[in-house]
């Protein structure tokens, strides 16, 4: 069999996160009963005109910015011209000659090094409504309320070979956007899809081989699946001696194979003509710096800043940074507390644990950086030790509810009395000799299970550190 090199370029369909669709008043948010979200325009009623949202420009020249790109200094709107029945008005106002953003990149890091993917070009366009398939009735029902919602399409160059470039290319991007707070990016809404162009070809040639596309993927495990089973389909067909038809596929993430839906329409077949409707578009130089000026400190200077700004180690900022309301709550948290390791701490171990525990992602995070910096508080001043700060921590994380009130409410502070302490460790070396022996023999171990006996007898409100010296002190003096 011949050694084959798989070629990828992406399509990512972005969501903005504009209040408003893109040419109507009508709302963006997700949800809502079907058909409530709409109007005469995105719905595309005859005699209607769009009024272009200025956001989804700014949305638009802000992500360009942030990946590089040349901004189309003038630029404009066309009809994309086909027919589906989420799409009322049978054509799409998209950009295809003059799109607002082009000739950048982004840069990933995997497993063999750093690489720049292209991107070839950013443009402005409206969503399709939406097809709900109901196999009760044997129909399918139409769900305009996403029709017009105001979208970017980040059109890679085809630089990826494997699944982890594409990963790293995806997560990459999805962090810039949300960084900048362009889109939410939450795939499990549809805020952000990519469609996978693939194709393979022989090692060493220089001529693309075939490609399919594969739509709307929305999550990353399903597009890395997804990539290498259409990378095997199309190896087979050719060591077949068959040809690879360009086509656009479904992938079942269920079935873990694609079918084909219809064959690959190219640029002519949509007839693309000028928008009538909308004016070309200037973008001054004012209006640039004035979006430039706006632009937010990104994950990676994050990184290098909390560093030297923080003294955390470099593990540490990449965990933190990972995730936009991470990083919000850490600095928030340290402005209050000024213990930035202590947040860190926090954030990376119990925090990341309750997230996969409820199967949350980061971004749905409402812990409150009060109310983390108060149990840090709490912690330093001896109030509390971890165990019992672990267990308060979990009750804001699910419950948000007030740390000191909850340790006064559910009497955990902890005790300062080092004559009850004491007592309490004497009455627990009396209640087991064999224990004492054990330690006193050179068993080491069995002090631990003295510890533990008194940290219970406690009700777990003493200082751990202050128990282990007490009972050692305790043993030692029964030599």
């Amino acid at each position: 069999m011949k050694n084959y090199e798989t070629v990828i370029g992406l399509e990512v369909h972005v969501e903005l996160a504009t209040k408003t669709k893109i040419f109507c008043g009508c709302t963006t948010q997700f949800g809502g009963l079907p058909n409530t979200h709409c109007c005469p325009v995105c719905t595309g009623m005859p005699g209607t005109l769009p009024v272009l949202n200025k956001k989804v420009v700014e949305y638009a020249i802000a992500a360009g910015l942030a990946t590089g790109c040349e901004i189309t200094r003038h630029c404009k709107f066309d009809r994309k011209n086909y027919f589906y029945p989420d799409l009322p008005k049978a054509y799409q106002v998209s950009q295809l000659y003059l799109p607002i953003c082009r000739n950048g990149g982004i840069e990933i890091e995997t497993a063999n090094g750093k690489k720049v993917i292209g991107i070839h070009e950013i443009h402005m366009e409206e969503d399709a409504g939406k097809l709900v398939h109901d196999p009760w009735e044997d129909c399918t029902l139409v769900d305009y309320n996403r029709c017009g919602v105001p979208l970017i399409e980040i059109v890679s160059d085809p630089d990826m070979r494997t699944a982890e470039e594409v990963i790293a290319y995806l997560e990459k991007l999805k962090l810039i956007l949300q960084y900048l707070g362009v889109s939410d990016c939450k795939m499990q809404e549809g805020s952000l899809r990519a469609d996978i162009n693939l194709s393979v070809r022989e090692v060493g040639s220089e001529k693309f081989g075939t490609r399919t596309e594969m739509k709307n993927m929305n999550s990353f495990k399903a597009i890395a699946r997804a990539i290498d089973g259409e990378r095997k389909r199309q190896i087979d067909v050719i060591e077949y001696g068959g040809k690879v038809v360009q086509e656009t596929r479904r992938w079942d993430d269920n079935k873990d194979t694609s079918f084909a839906m219809r064959s690959k329409e190219d640029a002519q077949d949509y007839r693309y003509f000028p928008e009538p409707d909308l004016v070309p578009l200037d973008i001054s130089e004012e209006w640039l710096e004035e979006i430039k000026s706006r632009e937010p400190e990104l994950r990676d200077a994050k990184m290098k800043r909390y560093e030297t700004e923080y003294d955390i180690p470099a593990y540490d900022a990449a965990i933190i940074t990972g995730a936009k309301k991470l990083a919000d709550i850490f600095e928030e948290t340290v402005a209050i507390c000024n213990k930035p390791k202590e947040v860190s701490n926090w954030l990376m171990v119990e925090t990341m644990r309750l997230l996969k525990e409820t199967e949350q992602e980061p971004e749905e995070l409402t812990l409150e950086p009060a109310k983390l910096a108060a149990l840090i508080g709490l912690i330093d001043e001896g109030k509390i030790n971890r165990t019992v700060a672990k267990e308060v921590f979990e009750k804001i994380f699910k419950e948000n509810v007030d740390p000191e009130s909850y340790v006064k409410e559910k009497g955990l502070i902890m005790v300062q009395d080092d004559g009850l302490l004491k007592e309490t460790v004497e009455r627990i070396l009396d209640a087991n000799p064999q224990s004492v022996a054990d330690f006193l023999g050179g068993k080491e171990k069995a002090m631990g299970f003295l510890v533990g006996q008194t940290m219970k007898e406690m009700k777990g409100k003493a200082d751990p550190g202050k128990v282990n010296v007490m009972v050692r002190e305790a043993l030692m003096a029964r030599k």
